[in-house]
């Protein structure tokens, strides 16, 4: 059986990072795996991204700004 990421880990992991904290400190402040907190990570974009191709249509703007 594959070990698997609670809910609750995922969060503290996820919440780490927007928080800008590296992907080594969250590993030592969590607890989860490198590659783990990577695989996350690649997940949740691609998510994200499929997400954001299905809801964002037709948006009539004359400037974008973008940070």
């Amino acid at each position: 059986m594959a070990n698997v990421i609670s809910m609750a880990k995922k969060v503290a992991v996820l919440s780490a990072l927007v928080e800008g904290c590296s992907i080594r400190s969250t590993v030592r402040m969590t607890g989860v795996s490198k590659g783990a907190i990577i695989r996350l990570v690649e997940s949740v974009g691609k998510a994200c991204a499929d997400y954001h191709e299905r809801t964002v249509r037709n948006i009539p703007a004359k400037r974008v700004q973008v940070d």
